[in-house]
């Protein structure tokens, strides 16, 4: 069964196996980045595309900025898996998932070509105008799911997305070699602070005013994303001032 391409930006339809109504019939508000930890983008293809994967997702955008759609954005595709975002966790109704080809952490971790990263500005800039999706939409999965997933990681270009009208940026404060921050286990009320602030912008942390496993992997999403100089999901000056300039400038957009 093949459909009509969402976006004109698309190179190919490859229509995958796996994909449903939105529950309650919702309207896509997020928009969700992973890389595809596979080989090539064919491969990648193949898997998302193939019923006995359990996984779909709406784009494929090759190293050379080829585009391939699978699901279309009306439907619901299986990329986001256990996940929360501001205080939604059916993250696949509410959103679009870009899978972007490069074979990740475990293989060589390259970087994300020129041609690639335009791909993905250009097809996400598409997607949030045409569905209203809010700057600050524009997540990571290690956003959504910090336990589980860490792509596509600390290489990918964020600020050029920003500089090119996709996704909420701010800058990154300076990080000091003479400050390594707060560590697992450690506790007070800097600790709560930033934990409140995280939940604040919408990750999944509760402000117990302890550094425990969930709040660390929460650092290192949050780092990874925004700080991605050191991702190591310590507490330290840097991350925290980051993090206030970001939650700050989130307000201003909602007010705005």
């Amino acid at each position: 069964m093949t459909f009509a391409a969402d976006s004109h930006l698309v190179c190919s339809v490859h229509a995958a196996e796996n994909r449903e109504p939105r529950r309650g019939g919702v309207r896509p508000s997020l928009l969700i980045l992973h890389y595809t930890g596979m080989s090539s983008a064919a491969k990648a293809i193949d898997w998302l595309a193939r019923a006995d994967s359990s996984v779909s997702c709406h784009y494929v955008v090759d190293e050379d900025g080829r585009i391939t759609q699978l699901v279309p954005e009306g439907m619901r595709a299986w990329h986001a898996g256990a996940s929360y975002w501001r205080g939604e966790t059916d993250i696949n109704s509410h959103s679009i998932g870009i899978e972007i080809q490069n074979p990740g952490h475990q293989h060589g971790y390259p970087d994300f070509p020129a041609a690639q990263m335009h791909a993905v500005i250009a097809l996400g800039k598409d997607i949030t105008r045409r569905h209203g999706m809010a700057a600050d939409a524009v997540l990571a999965h290690s956003d959504i799911a910090p336990a589980r997933k860490i792509d596509p990681g600390e290489k990918f270009n964020w600020m050029l997305l920003a500089r090119e009208g996709l996704g909420l940026w701010v800058r990154p404060s300076l990080v000091r070699a003479d400050d390594p921050g707060l560590g697992l286990g450690e506790s007070g009320s800097r600790v709560a602070g930033v934990q409140e602030q995280l939940a604040l912008y919408g990750y999944r942390v509760e402000p117990t005013g302890v550094l425990d496993e969930t709040t660390n992997h929460v650092l290192k999403a949050f780092q990874a994303h925004f700080r991605p100089r050191r991702v190591d999901g310590r507490l330290d000056r840097s991350t925290e001032l980051t993090l206030g300039r970001l939650v700050e400038a989130s307000r201003r957009r909602v007010a705005a």
